[in-house]
């Protein structure tokens, strides 16, 4: 039965369906099912699957945003009682379009599909200096820095961040990736950033690897 639950949860966020996927998480829970399965094998997996059929273009964005949006619908009703347990993130990421450059959907996209990868995001928006990436990562103690760009013009803005992170002798201490229509793998390796890639759901699989690979190391 509680798989049989869990499984429609699942089903129920890869079609959008934000009511019924708030709902089962709420009945889930009443039963007494484990906060953490709900997560992994409900929400995240669910958005995983999503997540690789936008990769091979069988679903296009308009999915991808309503799927996420019944994730974090189940979410909010999750999110307290992971606290309450201690769930730890996999990683922590801070995530931003740079300066000059004003192009989101790439960006939510890659933020939607890293919360699926079991990240806790900080959002930065667009339009982001190089200082506030760094000072944010600080701040909150981030693995991964991810930038989009849009526009070959704000593409230099990239290394900028690189840069501050190299002067502030804080380079090696985070995980950057970089993304957006005009970047490219040699762009990547030209400005010093860890990785490109080339679009939201290998980012999110790019990332959790590059975590999961320095946790262990």
């Amino acid at each position: 039965m509680a798989a049989a639950l869990i499984e429609e949860i699942s089903q129920f966020l890869q079609k959008g369906r934000a009511k019924n996927v708030k709902q089962l998480v709420e009945q889930a829970l009443e039963e007494g099912l484990d906060p953490k399965e709900i997560l992994n094998d409900g929400l995240l997996s669910g958005m995983m699957i999503i997540g690789g059929k936008f990769k091979r273009n069988e679903v296009f964005v308009p999915e991808v945003l309503v799927a996420a949006r019944a994730m974090n619908a189940g979410m909010s009703v999750l999110e307290p009682r992971l606290v309450e347990m201690g769930n730890e993130p996999l990683g922590k990421a801070v995530v931003g379009t740079v300066k000059g450059d004003l192009h989101d959907i790439g960006k939510n996209l890659v933020i939607m599909m890293m919360k699926g990868a079991g990240f806790e995001i900080y959002d930065l928006g667009t339009d982001v200096d190089a200082e506030t990436f760094v000072d944010k990562a600080e701040e909150v103690g981030a693995d991964v820095i991810g930038m989009s760009a849009l526009l070959t013009t704000t593409m230099p803005n990239m290394k900028t961040v690189v840069d501050v992170l190299q002067e502030r002798g804080l380079r090696e201490k985070y995980i950057v990736m970089i993304g957006g229509a005009p970047v490219n793998e040699q762009f990547a390796e030209e400005i010093g950033a860890d990785y490109y890639t080339a679009d939201a759901t290998s980012a999110a699989e790019v990332a959790k690897a590059a975590v999961e690979r320095r946790r262990a190391g």
